[in-house]
């Protein structure tokens, strides 16, 4: 049995108010930093990671080696775990490609699986490389806990994945900065035990946990 223990990195500029971040390289808060310490204290509390996997960006880097603490297992960079590339939207806040999309706004909106982001990844393309990525981990380590720091894009992809719900479900879960998720493969079946615990935060419900859709 594999335990999984998803966690979206620690609050980041561009949260409040919304911006499409995606592949930019951005460092944690002052408040980022206090989420990412608090979800280390809460998950080594109740379990004896054995590697943590992590998207190669700072966000999550940082945010891993607050899960890791002083004597926690080697950080695991992976490609695949890379937040969504949103292409000409990158940097843009979400009332500017509003205006200069119009319609590839709203699909991203309401059919997120049907919108080409300008000169960026649609949702099929994060899920053929987060699935490859999730298939590697899991036979890496058939029997052991694993935490998996990332987005919360590649998150709600990889939900979609594991329950098996199409990719029009992507806005279906809210994913906090420094939520934890518990997952457990017995080899062949995904069991949910939490999505997107945030009791263990300082502010219970932290800055951006609502989602505004980019």
């Amino acid at each position: 049995m594999t335990t999984l223990i998803l966690v979206r990195h620690g609050e980041v500029p561009g949260i409040e108010p919304p911006t499409f971040r995606g592949q930019t390289d951005l460092a944690l808060t002052g408040r980022g930093h206090l989420q990412a310490r608090a979800s280390g204290d809460f998950i080594r509390a109740h379990w004896h990671l054995d590697a943590i996997y992590s998207s190669s960006l700072s966000r999550c880097i940082d945010t891993a080696r607050a899960l890791a603490g002083a004597s926690g297992p080697e950080i695991i960079p992976q490609p695949g775990l890379l937040d969504i590339d949103y292409g000409d939207w990158t940097t843009l806040a979400v009332a500017d490609v509003q205006a200069r999309w119009p319609r590839e706004a709203e699909l991203w909106k309401s059919l997120p699986q049907q919108c080409l982001i300008p000169g960026g990844e649609s949702l099929q393309d994060v899920a053929a490389r987060v699935t490859r990525s999730l298939a590697l981990l899991l036979n890496a380590h058939p029997d052991g806990t694993v935490a998996v720091v990332t987005h919360d894009s590649v998150l709600r992809v990889m939900l979609c994945h594991v329950i098996g719900i199409p990719l029009s479900a992507y806005w279906s879960f809210e994913m906090s900065p420094c939520g934890v998720s518990v997952l457990e493969y017995d080899g062949k079946h995904f069991f949910i035990h939490a999505l997107n615990q945030t009791g263990h935060l300082p502010d219970a419900l932290p800055a951006g946990a609502r989602t505004h859709r980019k």
